[in-house]
């Protein structure tokens, strides 16, 4: 049975780390839950959180994220967050050994793409990656702007037929 809008509606985007889809090759991607406190839950769901600096590591077997910042609640009161505390990954064991096999690896390094909410529950799109170098970085621009320029002359081919 198919989704309809009033279901898409509950995925609410609240940040997403472009810097790393620029910075990083991503190799496979997973989801992974969020333990938050109550007053970053209220906070992400005023929309507000950066990814651009995080990053996950592994600690006694379990995935932690680290470096996002989730501002502290306006309205809280002294139960009010530290504001880039880590805070812990929610995966199946299956996952949590596989990424774990593959981070250790040279060069790799878990990054976090995207952070929402599905069907009102914090979620976390993370992601193994490779760093790239400078040049590879300009090529990957270099291939979209060139991209953007075919395009752009087939709609002007395809106007004046």
């Amino acid at each position: 049975m198919a989704k309809s809008k009033k279901d898409d509606s509950r995925n609410k985007v609240v940040a997403t780390n472009r810097k790393a889809r620029h910075d990083y090759l991503i190799l496979d991607t997973f989801e992974a839950g969020l333990a938050l406190m109550g007053t970053e839950v209220k906070s992400l769901r005023e929309g507000r959180a950066s990814l651009t600096d995080g990053y996950a590591t592994f600690y006694n077997g379990e995935l932690w994220l680290e470096g996002i910042h989730v501002p502290e609640y306006t309205q809280g009161s002294w139960t009010n967050h530290a504001a880039r505390r880590r805070r812990k990954l929610l995966l199946h064991r299956e996952e949590l050994n596989k990424m774990e096999r593959k981070a250790s690896e040279a060069g790799l390094t878990i990054v976090p793409l995207q952070l929402y909410f599905k069907d009102g529950r914090a979620k976390v799109e993370i992601a193994l990656a490779r760093g790239k170098r400078d040049y590879d970085k300009r090529q990957t621009l270099r291939e979209k702007q060139d991209n953007r320029e075919a395009l752009r002359a087939m709609r002007e081919r395809n106007r004046g037929a």
